[in-house]
């Protein structure tokens, strides 16, 4: 089955969008909307939003759009009854997501998220081993995502907070979050400082996050911050029968580094820690995109839910962005 699938928004995402969907063989792009002449599409009708929308030949939307156009667009689609794909963050807070999700309700229609990390290979192998249980609960976690800017950054709409919704917690840390969320679990108690100490910009440059959950006593914490003056991704999950570490992020210009898994078991003999016995897996390919089309449109053809990225995952992801936010002090 190939789906008719309308794009709006066709800068970098929307063309990455585009790419898997040929990719993978299962629908075809027939309109897009784009108002920047430099992000146009040749070959494809360019519509204002509204036509792609109401397309009567097109089942499913992307939206690739900047952040504060996110919750606006999505209702629309679901109401125009169109599935809907939709990048990160879903919205600006979770009584947005609320809103979202009784459009979604009422339409009948599936709603997927861009948590694009979830699929990568290094993320998915975590997930089934700490399910497993092979290596116990998980104990804390600590996540490092960062990047550097440069003063052009000023004149992005991801430096506005009315257009963005925040700054590097919403652009960049969000993916963070959402994989403490997939790999552990819930958190219910929110500890957070914010800051725009450098840039002194309307949003953040970082942000200091603790969570726990009460009834575990499981913790993890975050840094996200564009004060890095470098590209970094680490994720370090310790269990009570061993660890994983993730260094570094598969991107199209590499800029994190190779995506590198190290994995051992409990094998440290007092006093002395050794690490001949650890794991090391490097992952070469980036096959996140492809898996994250076919698991929104297997959704789609088999009528069943969205079991990675869905809207219940939004909501809780929105609910501690809202507590972190109100933590913020300037």
């Amino acid at each position: 089955m190939r789906h008719n699938i309308g794009i709006i928004g066709y800068g970098i995402m929307g063309k990455i969008r585009h790419k898997a969907i040929d990719e993978i063989k299962r629908g075809n792009v027939i309109a897009i909307s784009e108002p920047d002449p430099a992000h146009r599409h040749e070959n494809l009708p360019n519509l204002d939003h509204e036509s792609v929308i109401a397309h009567p030949d097109i089942d499913i939307i992307f939206v690739c759009t900047p952040n504060f156009l996110n919750k606006d667009l999505t209702i629309r689609a679901l109401n125009s009854g169109k599935h809907v794909f939709c990048e990160k963050p879903p919205a600006f807070t979770a009584a947005d997501v609320k809103e979202i999700r009784e459009a979604e309700k009422n339409s009948g229609k599936k709603l997927m998220y861009g948590f694009n990390h979830r699929h990568h290979d290094s993320i998915m192998y975590m997930k089934e081993m700490i399910d497993s249980g092979t290596y116990g609960q998980v104990l804390w976690l600590r996540g490092r995502y960062g990047k550097s800017v440069t003063e052009d950054y000023f004149n992005q709409w991801r430096a506005k907070k009315d257009l963005a919704g925040g700054g590097i917690l919403i652009d960049q840390g969000i993916h963070m979050l959402d994989l403490f969320l997939y790999l552990s679990g819930d958190y219910d108690i929110v500890k957070a400082e914010v800051s725009n100490l450098y840039w002194h910009m309307d949003v953040e440059d970082n942000a200091f996050v603790i969570l726990k959950d009460s009834k575990s006593g499981r913790v993890a914490s975050l840094h996200s911050t564009m004060s890095q003056w470098r590209h970094l991704f680490s994720l370090e999950i310790f269990l009570e029968k061993g660890y994983m570490v993730l260094n570094g992020l598969i991107t199209s210009s590499m800029s994190y580094g190779e995506e590198t898994l190290s994995i051992a078991k409990n094998r440290s003999t007092a006093p002395a820690a050794t690490w001949k016995d650890e794991v090391v897996t490097k992952y070469i390919d980036n096959n996140s995109w492809r898996y994250e089309m076919n698991h929104f449109l297997d959704a789609i053809e088999s009528d069943v839910p969205v079991k990675i990225g869905n809207s219940e995952d939004a909501l809780k992801l929105m609910t501690i962005i809202d507590d972190i936010y109100a933590q913020k002090d300037f």
